[in-house]
């Protein structure tokens, strides 16, 4: 039936509204009674796909004091069950609307839940039009729902599916609806008397109809539009928990939830101690090598982990009890400590120098004291002194790359070391498992892409912070309340939901960079760039050894953990549809450059060889640069300094125009703004918008740090 609205082309206008309600309303059921928990109310949703969108153009108007940053709606979009309705102005939106709510007796109790592809913009536009009762916020002006006093609620499409809305389109299964593109000009100014072409109002449609379209689709797989979660971590974390606690009410499974839960109560946190394992978490490590800095290289191998933080979580062992503070008295002692538990300590490092030329482990911005740090790209190379915090692994890291004249240790924290519960690592593998096996199956394109979205979502909800600062909405979004920490560690500490440990999080990025830098220690001089889970190298075919054995050790790893948990070693290393087995956290070919050329951390230009394992990027040029959209940045390069002079601009001083970046620059407006604004045609048209969003296309200088680039000619004169 939905497809049936879907297909159609009918579009109706907001005064239709009645006739549209009459169309689709047959089709109309209410979901499972909720509640709210913010609002504290029973709730229920009409189990419906609904959608908003709207266009808007930015312009500069004259004041006294110059020029003035403006902006206005000249279009809006709203999708019902698959029924369009367009209108031009924000008195026809606000008027449907209103008739909505009579038609469909909305209530604070009986919502219609609308979805907005990057509702941090239109609720810009929106948000002094209703009254709010709750608007809930990650950080300030990107809102995740908003609740009218209507029985609205609108939520952000984008946050749930993680897609820009081109490859959302590309990703349904079922209702098949591709976002147009082109046939908008948005350089162009309108406001709403400018005339639109159908197939300028076409793309406005396509746009909703493509997240009705994955909402009905969401619906259809969750079962109820209620079991849609807010964000798409939300998927794996009701996957994991449902893994780790069974619904089911047999003895059996009960025993399996008070087993997990008893786990849990082990496993708490005292707040100083939620300070620390913060202080010590870092994420992955992106870095280059600056000997080979503003360098083009030729013949580079790019090698890559497969699922690095997955492999970790499964294969290592964590905290697995609660923290317990000692006083390490000797050298003996804390190495003792090291080998045998999961460490947390506070360190001081005085006279502290690199061993090695190639890289630099640890981060200047993680030094919460320093005294004459020398570094570079962020990296420290040398200091008279510095304070961090880090774990027993950062600390083999950090042995292995640096030397130092004194250490002090404080604050020194032990866990007993364990393998994470069992049936946590079966859902990680179930996930592994459907993403291996899945690929490319007919049929299966929808589990396939859940199961790779979930797996890479596992990892990230483990390290979500449990004391964030509340966004409270206000008319100028500037209030942000801090949660009192002792009451909020206590409530994580008591709850009978929670099946993570803030702490395991803190272990798996470390594990991963460990993994990491034994790739970068036994490249060495041929170590040109590292992303977290990748490493970039010359002369891949000397450190061959070096890849097959560490692929055999990591097999024999996880296969111990299998052991452990009497799972399957075929667990670890399920088949493609092609009979290909795939292993978890083994180095992999990731990619052969006929040249090679990095400025430094995320910012990197390559050229593919004309090897066949590089697929559909034989041959071309591949732009990573921070900030910077590669589809529209490399066709500009290209064009303007040909095959031959791409490599050799891709310098710190170059420059690339507003239209080629793909970068905007937001402003947001609060205050009112009204006045008459002339469009492309000519025509002048009024506009009055309670608070907007202006939008500039942004140029980029790329510019490396002077510190960094007076290291690397240090370098260079060392080498002379």
């Amino acid at each position: 039936m939905f497809s049936h609205f879907l297909e159609s082309d009918e579009i109706y206008k907001p005064e239709q509204i009645h006739d549209v309600l009459k169309m689709v309303r047959p089709n109309f059921r209410f979901t499972k009674t909720g509640y709210d928990t913010r609002l504290k109310c029973k709730i229920k949703y009409f189990n419906i796909p609904c959608a908003f969108d709207i266009e808007t153009s930015s312009f500069f108007r004259s004041t006294g004091n110059g020029a003035e940053k403006c902006a206005c709606m000249y279009e809006w979009t709203f999708g019902i069950y698959g029924a369009v309705i367009v209108g031009r102005t924000w008195d026809e939106f606000k008027t449907m609307m209103i008739e909505l709510y009579d038609e469909l007796k909305l209530s604070e109790e009986k919502r219609l839940l609308i979805f907005v592809h990057n509702l941090s913009y239109e609720f810009q536009f929106i948000r002094k039009h209703f009254e709010w009762l709750n608007v809930f916020s990650l950080e300030i002006r990107k809102p995740v729902y908003a609740i009218s006093s209507l029985g609205f609620e609108f939520r952000c499409s984008y946050l749930l599916s993680g897609y820009s809305l081109d490859r959302l389109g590309k990703q349904l299964q079922k209702y098949h609806v591709e976002k147009l593109t082109g046939a908008l000009d948005y350089s162009k100014i309108r406001h709403c008397k400018t005339p639109m072409s159908d197939k300028e109002i076409a793309y406005c449609v396509n746009d909703v109809r493509v997240v009705m379209a994955y909402i009905a689709e969401r619906i259809e797989q969750d079962g109820d539009l209620s079991k849609i979660p807010l964000t798409k971590t939300g998927y794996v974390r009701q996957f994991c928990r449902e893994s780790c606690f069974v619904n089911s009410d047999t003895p059996k499974d009960r025993y399996k939830k008070l087993r997990y839960l008893e786990i849990m109560k082990g496993l708490t946190l005292e707040p100083d101690e939620y300070r620390q394992l913060k202080r010590a978490f870092q994420g992955g490590f992106t870095h280059a090598n600056p000997f080979y800095s503003g360098k083009v290289v030729k013949y580079i191998t790019s090698f890559d982990f497969t699922s690095s933080y997955p492999c970790v979580m499964i294969a290592e062992q964590f905290p697995m009890s609660k923290g317990e503070l000692i006083e390490i008295t000797s050298r003996d002692e804390f190495y003792k400590n090291l080998k045998l538990y999961c460490c947390l300590f506070d360190v001081e490092f005085v006279g502290l120098e690199s061993k090695v030329f190639y890289d630099s482990y640890i981060s200047e911005s993680r030094c919460w004291q320093q005294d004459r740090v020398l570094a570079q790209n962020g990296r420290v190379v040398s200091a008279g002194r510095i304070c961090i915090t880090i774990t027993e692994q950062d600390f083999m890291i950090i042995r292995k790359f640096y030397k130092w004249d004194h250490m002090r240790i404080g604050n020194f924290r032990r866990y007993r070391r364990g393998y994470l519960p069992t049936d946590f690592v079966r859902a990680i593998l179930k996930l592994y498992g459907d993403k291996t096996t899945l690929k490319g199956v007919d049929g299966r394109e929808v589990d396939y892409l859940k199961s790779k979205e979930m797996l890479n979502s596992c990892y990230g909800m483990s390290v979500t912070d449990i004391v964030r600062d509340e966004v409270i909405y206000t008319e100028d979004w500037q209030e942000l309340r801090t949660p009192d920490i002792e009451e909020t560690i206590k409530r994580y500490n008591e709850s009978k939901t929670r099946f993570l440990f803030y702490a395991w999080g803190v272990w798996v990025t470390a594990y991963a960079r460990r993994n990491l830098f034994s790739g970068i220690c036994e490249f060495g001089g041929d170590y040109l760039y590292s992303d977290t889970d990748s490493i970039k190298v010359r002369n891949a075919e000397k450190h061959m050894d070096y890849i097959n054995k560490y692929n055999e050790l990591i097999r024999e790893q996880l296969c111990r953990a299998m052991d452990y948990h009497k799972i399957d070693h075929a667990a670890i290393e399920p088949e493609t549809i092609q009979g290909v087995k795939k292993c978890l956290g083994v180095w992999d070919f990731d990619g052969h450059y006929e040249m090679f050329k990095t400025l430094g951390a995320k910012r990197y230009l390559v050229r593919y060889s004309d090897d066949e394992r590089n697929g559909k990027n034989k041959g071309k040029f591949s732009l990573t640069v921070s900030g910077l959209n590669k589809s529209v940045c490399v066709p500009y390069m290209l064009n303007r300094y040909g095959e031959s002079g791409i490599m050799e601009n891709f310098t710190d001083d170059l420059y690339i125009p507003a239209n080629y970046t793909g970068k905007n620059t937001h402003t947001y407006i609060d205050e009112r703004r009204k006045g008459t604004v002339i469009d492309y045609l000519g025509n002048p048209g009024n506009y009055d918008e309670l608070s907007s969003v202006h939008l500039e296309a942004a140029d980029y200088s790329l510019s490396i740090p002077r510190e960094y680039r007076d290291y690397i000619i240090g370098l260079e004169t060392k080498e002379l």
